[in-house]
């Protein structure tokens, strides 16, 4: 589609008629702008030059001399008919002036300034904002192939009362900003939903909404159907894990399913499953998924990397995550991107590690196994108060969009003091939007910062160094070192996949010391400080623990 735009009459502001023109240009449409202060009589003239399909104007002066300059437009369609047939008229300004706009009749669409940006993709894709339920894909991929080029917008939310998570989730559906919602349960239900017996009701509503039978997610899918009709998931149990999945695919039509490789176990104590049987049911649960067609996230290498594990252990840990997930069958991966973690990480240092996992992601990707980007922010990024956690918010987004996410993860900005009410909610996806339409505009390119790329093809050479450490810990009867439950669950005690904060949980070492060095989470030298290398930090773990034979790594 052709747009020809201009600021009319004598307003002489163009930034929101170029804001609306570089959206149209991001959808691949052919705009010609006029300039400010534009003449009725110039624009009818470049109406019949240039054979438009469609007119945007813009007018932010006062409605009086608004009035004058909508007349003239109107006696100038008026003597000739031809400018407005078989062509959309829009217009633009603040609210005054846009419902004087509604008034005459001239124009098709009048944008105030105050609606969504999808209502701007929705105007110039020649979709309605206002969908039915049968317009909106019921599915993750679907969903997310008609949203391009803006990303699919996720949060999470679970207050800790049944009725209050129902009456907010309704109200974030009837939004219309949310296209996954992401409910959390409880800590009780998350580890005990199937064995009711073990619950301590003092502790209802501890860490989420307290899930307590396959209804409440039938009335909170029910809830959600309206305004955008958000696609749901739910955090996974901590243990029963498939029986888990098959409850959500019944009640919730859940979009994907979220399993961990070694968490949820002894190693982080939120279930009492060894390393081993957790290894090998968290693979079953993937395996269970792929089997009903249903994506996959394995919600791995930011557990590490929350508990100080530093970059390429972080990156190892992802890429045994998608390794595992292929081989068990896994066709569309959501492979997750948490920037901002730790706290202190550089926006450069944390895009060139988001780059390099990228990279080794998909280097497995091919026609039987697609990769959904999700980014998000860290939560323990965000500061308690309110206004400084929202300036965190925006700029989190803003840089993570450098990885052309498909689905950006919005954390409440108030995350970092409590939990989202559903008007935090909806406040902070606002917020996400304002920052992904920034980029959208045209970001930052990290491939012409050298300081990006050099740390980048360092991670990379870093993280398969230690992922060939770990394939020589192959045991004998394992055909596949890297899905081996055993080799990983020895790659944990024995120190080559470990954190800071494990120390003392008697599975993990917890022997690594990391910090952030030139902006970067890099292993170093406990007693110097200085970065080391991954030959040097497993050397290490050779000639101190008498019980290892890593020597030959």
């Amino acid at each position: 589609m052709r747009i020809l735009a201009a600021s009319i009459g004598n307003c002489v502001h163009t930034a929101g008629i170029q804001a609306f023109l570089e959206i149209a240009r991001t959808l691949g449409h052919d705009t010609v702008f006029l300039g400010p202060a534009v003449s009725v009589k110039r624009l009818a003239e470049a109406i019949v030059e240039h054979k438009p399909d469609a007119v945007a104007v813009s007018y932010r002066l006062t409605p009086e001399s608004a009035k004058v300059i909508f007349d003239e437009l109107q006696s100038e369609i008026t003597r000739s008919p031809d400018l407005k047939k078989s062509r959309k008229f829009f217009f633009g300004g603040t609210p005054p002036v846009a419902a004087l706009a509604v008034k005459t009749g001239i124009f098709d669409t009048c944008f105030d300034g105050s609606e969504q940006e999808k209502a701007v993709v929705a105007l110039l894709q020649g979709t309605p904002l206002v969908k039915s339920a049968s317009e909106y894909a019921s599915d993750l991929v679907t969903r997310v192939q008609s949203s391009q080029p803006l990303p699919l917008i996720r949060h999470h939310f679970g207050l800790p009362s049944m009725k209050d998570t129902i009456e907010g989730a309704r109200k974030i559906a009837e939004s219309g900003l949310l296209d996954i919602l992401s409910i959390a349960p409880d800590q009780s239900a998350q580890e005990s939903f199937f064995r009711p017996r073990e619950m301590d009701s003092r502790l209802d509503g501890a860490g989420g909404v307290p899930l307590r039978s396959p209804a409440d997610l039938q009335a909170l899918y029910e809830a959600t159907r309206t305004g955008s009709f958000p696609l749901l998931r739910c955090y996974s149990g901590t243990r029963d894990l498939i029986r888990w999945a098959e409850m959500m695919k019944d009640t919730i039509n859940t979009a994907w399913g979220a399993v961990p490789l070694t968490w949820y176990s002894e190693l982080d104590g939120r279930s009492k499953r060894t390393l081993n049987e957790a290894i090998a049911e968290n693979q079953q649960a993937m395996k269970w998924y792929a089997e009903h067609g249903i994506p996959v996230e394995v919600n791995e290498s930011h557990q590490w990397a929350l508990r100080r594990s530093g970059d390429v252990v972080e990156l190892a840990t992802a890429y045994l995550a998608a390794y595992n997930a292929k081989a068990l069958g896994v066709r569309d991966y959501v492979c997750q991107f948490m920037f901002d973690t730790p706290r202190g990480i550089s926006p450069a240092m944390d895009i060139a590690k988001m780059l390099a996992k990228l990279e080794l992601v998909e280097s497995i990707k091919n026609g039987e196994f697609r990769v959904i980007r999700m980014v998000r922010s860290g939560l323990t990024s965000f500061s308690s108060s309110a206004n400084v956690a929202k300036g965190q918010l925006a700029a989190s987004v803003y840089a993570a969009m450098t990885l052309k996410p498909h689905i950006v993860h919005v954390v409440g900005y108030s995350e970092g003091d409590h939990v989202s009410t559903a008007e935090e909610v909806i406040e902070s996806c606002e917020i996400a939007q304002g920052a992904i339409m920034k980029a959208l505009l045209g970001g930052v390119r990290p491939e012409t910062d050298p300081k990006v790329m050099v740390r980048k093809a360092n991670l990379i050479e870093e993280t398969r160094y230690l992922l060939d450490a770990i394939k020589r810990l192959k045991r004998a009867n394992s055909h596949d070192p890297l899905t081996s439950p055993e080799t990983i669950a020895e790659a944990i005690r024995e120190g080559l996949l470990d954190a800071s904060d494990l120390r003392g949980s008697g599975v993990a070492r917890g022997r690594i010391v990391t910090s952030i060095v030139d902006g970067a989470y890099v292993a170093v030298d406990s007693n110097t400080g200085k970065p080391i290398t991954e030959k040097e930090r497993i050397q290490e773990l050779a000639v101190c623990e008498h019980d290892l034979d890593l020597a030959e790594i």
